[in-house]
């Protein structure tokens, strides 16, 4: 005996940036709180139309940079001047302005590796599959289509309410996803 489908989202297709924000800036007004997009580009000004807070990432990547950096550091002077010991042309045993190549590359590194995982964390990637990839107007939002998702675990979502609004703000082929 085969599952009960159940409902996942309302979705509905926009062909212009413009309508599609007006759209989003509505739901938002209406006090939808659970509702994604998906466009085949970035649109500007969505952001902030959805509400949606700024990125942690920039700390992030800095943090992954001053680790970079105290570690570049710290295996300099640990092999310079504590384990390693070696008078060379009277230099003292630790220098900064001899390590500042080392400096430099493990700062970039660190820079690099924070910021690639921690985007997959913030976005948890990889995702192995979603509600939504085996219907064929979402699919349409890689192509040239805007995609508002009302998604049904909002407290406002109602087939027929969420359906006549999305309607009435100008989408086309409004429809249900189910899984």
């Amino acid at each position: 005996m085969a599952a009960k489908a159940r409902p996942v989202a309302i979705m509905g297709n926009f062909k212009d940036p413009d309508t599609l924000l007006q759209a989003v800036r509505e739901v938002r007004t209406r006090g939808y709180r659970f509702f994604e997009v998906y466009t085949p580009y970035p649109v500007h000004g969505l952001e902030q139309t959805m509400g949606l807070r700024r990125s942690k990432l920039p700390y992030i990547s800095f943090a992954g940079g001053v680790l970079g950096l105290a570690t570049a550091l710290l295996l300099q002077w640990w092999t310079g001047a504590v384990d390693y010991r070696l008078n060379i042309g009277g230099k003292p045993f630790f220098a900064w302005e001899f390590s500042v190549p080392v400096d430099f590359e493990l700062t970039v590194l660190f820079t690099a590796f924070a910021t690639v995982f921690g985007f997959l964390a913030l976005c948890r990637l990889p995702r192995w599959y979603s509600d939504y990839q085996h219907d064929p107007g979402f699919r349409a939002a890689t192509d040239d289509t805007f995609v508002l998702a009302v998604e049904s675990r909002d407290p406002l979502f109602s087939l027929e309410q969420t359906r006549a609004l999305l309607e009435q703000l100008g989408a086309e082929d409004v429809r249900l996803v189910e899984a």
